[in-house]
């Protein structure tokens, strides 16, 4: 796929096949990510890929903590947005478009927290990628590089015809992804990817977010 193509129409997927990736193909999209750009060739991404058996404990476990009311525990920083801003209309309007699609209203608390799930389970998706770096670096030093390194990936991953997303919550109880992954504590766990064969007739697939217009967040200086 061209790369521009690649760039205006990879989207966030959240309904996928049961079809399992194989791990060559992953090995060849994380190969290509770790050419990422990093500061001064840092390279601060570490990956650790599930599926099967071990993404399915995982998946379990979180729903389980999550329903139980355990609080999340997250290594990274959490993303917020003011209430009054446009970066919060950005992701209500998004809410309000992801539930219409998935007949979840407003007021049916039971589809919500149903929902809310799906993203604790990486989406269901066959497998997920868990990035993660060493606790020598500062918190937020790492984060512009491993971001480089995460949309290499979703870039990268639409050449085998695979879909992404980029989720906090599967990383939200990293006791769970330690039990079961052997991720060691001096490694700070930062975002997961959910990857695999998009399923088209899933109605969250079909979401089209908007995009602010160039003009309004670009300034021009020094052109004729």
């Amino acid at each position: 796929m061209d790369i521009i193509e690649a760039v205006k129409t990879r989207k966030s997927i959240r309904g996928y096949k049961s079809d399992p990736v194989s791990k060559e193909v992953l090995e060849q999209i994380l190969e290509l990510a770790s050419h990422a750009p990093s500061a001064m060739n840092t390279q601060p991404w570490e990956f650790t890929v599930l599926t099967g058996e071990v993404l399915e404990n995982v998946r379990r476990s979180n729903v389980d903590l999550l329903n139980s009311g355990v609080p999340p525990g997250p290594e990274h920083v959490v993303t917020s947005w003011p209430k009054e801003s446009v970066y919060r209309q950005r992701q209500v309007d998004l809410a309000k478009q992801l539930f219409q699609l998935m007949d979840i209203p407003r007021e049916d608390k039971e589809k919500r927290a149903k929902w809310l799930e799906q993203g604790f389970r990486y989406f269901d998706a066959p497998a997920a990628i868990i990035i993660s770096t060493d606790r020598c670096l500062s918190e937020s030093g790492p984060l512009l590089d491993i971001g480089a390194a995460i949309q290499t990936i979703c870039l990268t991953a639409l050449h085998f015809g695979l879909g992404t997303c980029i989720e906090d919550q599967g990383t939200m109880y990293p006791e769970v992804l330690r039990k079961y992954t052997h991720i060691p504590e001096s490694k700070r766990i930062i975002a997961a990817i959910a990857i695999g064969y998009p399923d088209w007739d899933f109605p969250a697939n079909k979401v089209e977010s908007e995009r602010e217009p160039v003009k309004n967040v670009t300034t021009w200086l020094g052109f004729d």
